[in-house]
């Protein structure tokens, strides 16, 4: 019993409003009640078993508390119900009022309620990554443990909250640690525990308990009130419980692959719907097609809108269904503007606008000769240039190697790149306006774009002007093309029909590892897992092009501009701009690295020449800027230009590594992690290619790394990394005078290249 209102208690949906006209449409089985109080029931959801879609799933049926008014939908069985807030279709969420944990201090004695945990691989939920781990108190350790969609992989996170200081935090204030702290949770959780592991609460006069709780995100802010008293918080701010987010979909199954068969129980049964996959683990959900709305999950449940209609109801629709000057009328899944008598088109199909006055036509019926004369003139002169355009893109496109691709292509039997033309690439830019400007380079401008079909792109004008290097482009696409690592941008198509190629990639929308670490300044401070966590990743990329492609791949330019972070700070290796292994002048070699300061190695500055050990070298400063949050260049105290590699050198060789280090990571749990990343960097940055790791061999002692930090934070007995590490012959280098001779070039160089 117990387990299953654990099981309740983490079923939880956001609120989502779903779209509505002013007619009533059925959203539960006929005869089956369409709402408990305020809270609507949507099918497959359902009051009583006959109501919901058991035979999917026994958790679709719920529970109308009627001994409340207005009554409550519960799931459960009475008395240890779960309150459900709300519920939505369109993206699978509801919301549920949740447990709060919490640990008193009472007349020296000590009570407890915690949240032992919950299964949920047997339901249609999984935890939603819309909610926070939060932690109310004083001087509190409260830990939160679980795995994810039925794998053995686990899931650990903790949140500390103090009270030093605590007269200066305001009410409203984020919870950042002062009074309160809060951390996301893992996508795909289906098991949970949270446990507290320190609770200094007792020696806080006037805050006997610390809570924990799974709560929706941006439902909690601080408020000091809530340190104070015996279940305070529980009884002011949660009489009912914190909300808590999930999502649901039909699980166990997925969509009809196209021409396949449904099967019997296939849950997306109204005509003018369709499947989509859910973005939330396994299962899938049912949508209603453009231009309908209502529940797709039962028969004739998705409804046509009737568009002119709610233009007449309200001012609002007007603007959304736009039909100015003409009449509207309905159709099957859309509407159609028609223009009355004595109006046009204003060019938009959606609008009419009055024809010109008689005056107007006057002078247009007296100008009309001259005007045809000019318009045919001028038509003739338009097809003679189109010709010419047509043209000189044809020429263009064979320049840049168009044929061959389409050779290679079918040879191949590639079909993942897209041959975009210049039209295309425009209208995705808005005419390579600069609002869309993501950034420029030593290889070309990068625009933000949208195709036809709503994807986001990055679109890249190469500076590529080599006709020998034609060719190369050609193989260089093809390859690039067939790259799928989830760590790494992925090309999607180019587009040819201009003098300068151009690059089309997958857009990433949380910028640049530079600007996460050096620009924002502001942010909240970086924890030690998530700097492993985009350094592994980053490293992991590396190793995939150098030695798991079909053939090798330098990347030529690794520096923290060139490694974006997703929505979930996950790392995305981007811009191969020198990914050819070749030789250069010195002239070809400084336009190289004037947009790669502080990250060539030494070799590279007297053989001209790139290697793949280049690219370790280069991924050794980034590690650096991970543990300092210091540029590549950076500025010292005494205001003077540094180039980071030399400067951890020298102060790793003086056992002063503390002084460089970023000082929210420099803490005695983790020292030893922190020590032996060092010891990777100081491998990395050796001076000779030959006695640096290959990028595999980095990524591998990262990945151990991150098990080694996690032993650390949850204090396990430690696991076999300590004697990895043990085992490994780290590089430093002995000779600091060599080392220091040619970074002291190095650095002359990049200064004179910034002069």
């Amino acid at each position: 019993m117990q387990e299953a209102l654990l099981i309740l208690l983490f079923i939880s949906f956001l609120v989502t409003m779903v779209s509505t006209t002013p007619s009533e449409l059925g959203i539960s089985l006929p005869g089956c009640p369409n709402k408990c109080g305020n809270v609507s029931i949507p099918y497959p959801f359902g009051i009583g078993a006959s109501c919901a879609a058991t035979n999917l799933n026994t958790y679709f049926a719920l529970t109308c508390n009627n001994s409340f008014q207005p009554p409550r939908p519960m799931f459960g069985v009475s008395p240890r119900d779960v309150e459900v807030i709300d519920i939505s279709l369109e993206h699978g969420e509801a919301r549920v009022y949740g447990a709060v944990s919490y640990s008193c201090f009472t007349s020296n004695t000590t009570s407890y309620n915690y949240t032992t945990g919950f299964r949920l691989d047997t339901t249609p939920f999984i935890v939603s990554t819309r909610n926070h781990f939060t932690v109310i108190g004083c001087n509190t350790l409260w830990l939160i443990g679980g795995t994810m969609d039925n794998s053995s992989d686990l899931h650990v996170a903790g949140c500390y909250s103090y009270c030093e200081g605590i007269n200066s935090t305001s009410d409203g204030a984020p919870c950042t640690g002062t009074g309160c702290c809060e951390t996301t949770v893992s996508p795909n959780l289906t098991d949970f525990l949270a446990i507290i592991t320190m609770n200094e609460s007792s020696v806080w006069n006037f805050n006997p308990c610390s809570y924990a709780m799974l709560v929706e995100a941006g439902w909690y802010s601080f408020r000091s009130h809530d340190l104070i008293g015996d279940h305070g918080f529980i009884n002011d701010r949660a009489p009912r419980g914190v909300p808590v987010v999930n999502d649901w979909a039909i699980r166990n199954s997925s969509c009809p692959k196209d021409g396949a068969k449904a099967p019997k129980d296939y849950a997306c049964v109204s005509s003018n719907s369709y499947c989509v996959n859910a973005s939330n683990g396994p299962g899938y959900l049912c949508k209603c097609s453009i231009g309908y709305e209502g529940n797709p999950y039962l028969l004739k449940g998705c409804q046509d809108i009737d568009e002119c209609e709610l233009r007449k109801q309200d001012v609002r629709y007007k603007k959304l269904y736009p039909c100015e000057n003409g009449r509207c009328r309905n159709t099957p899944g859309g509407y159609i503007c028609k223009c009355r008598i004595g109006t046009r088109s204003d060019g938009t199909n959606s609008g009419c606008r009055p024809v010109l006055s008689k005056a107007e036509q006057a002078v247009i019926g007296l100008s009309a000769s001259a005007v045809l004369v000019i318009s045919l003139t001028c038509l003739l002169v338009m097809k003679l240039q189109q010709s010419k355009h047509r043209k000189e893109k044809d020429e263009y496109f064979k320049q840049n190697g168009g044929l061959r691709l389409y050779d290679e292509m079918r040879s191949r039997q590639v079909d993942t790149v897209l041959i975009l033309s210049e039209n295309e690439i425009k209208k995705a830019t808005d005419n390579f306006s600069e609002d869309n400007v993501l950034g420029c380079g030593g290889h070309g401008m990068v625009y933000r774009g949208t195709l036809d079909d709503n994807k986001e792109v990055a679109i890249k004008k190469s500076k590529l002007k080599d006709d020998d290097s034609r060719e190369e482009f050609v193989n260089e696409i093809i390859i690039l093309s067939q790259i799928n690592h989830r760590n790494i941008v992925r090309l999607l198509g180019c587009c040819l029909e201009v003098d300068v190629p151009m690059l089309v990639y997958e857009y990433i929308s949380n910028g640049t590892l530079f600007e996460f670490l050096h620009v924002n300044q502001s942010r909240s401070p970086i924890p030690l897992d998530l700097r492993l966590k985009i350094a592994t990743q980053s490293a992991e990329a590396l190793a995939y092009i150098h030695s798991a492609t079909s053939r090798t791949i330098l990347h030529g330019d690794v520096k923290s501009l060139n490694i974006l972070l997703d929505e979930e700070y996950n790392a995305k290796v981007s811009d191969f701009g020198a990914s050819a292994l070749k030789s250069m002048d010195k002239n070809d070699f400084i336009m190289l690295i004037q947009g790669t300061l502080g990250y060539i190695d030494p070799e590279s500055f007297v053989s001209h020449h790139l290697s793949d050990k280049s690219d370790v070298y280069s991924f050794g400063v980034v590690l650096l800027e991970l543990m300092t949050r210091k540029k590549a260049l950076y500025i010292d105290a005494s205001n003077e230009k540094r180039a980071l590699s030399h400067t951890f050198i020298q102060m790793f060789h003086q056992k002063e590594l503390r002084d460089i280090l970023d000082s929210e990571i420099v803490y005695d749990e983790t020292m030893i992690v922190v020590q032996k990343l060092a010891e990777i960097v100081m491998h990395c940055l050796s001076t000779k290619g030959d006695e640096r790791p290959t990028m595999k061999e980095v990524a591998e002692r990262l990945q151990m790394l991150r098990r080694l930090e996690m032993q650390q934070v949850t204090k396990t007995p430690p696991i076999q990394a300590h004697h990895y590490y043990e085992e490994q012959s780290v590089y430093v280098p002995s000779d600091e005078t060599e080392y220091q001779s040619m970074e002291t070039t190095k650095l002359e160089l990049e200064v004179d290249i910034v002069r």
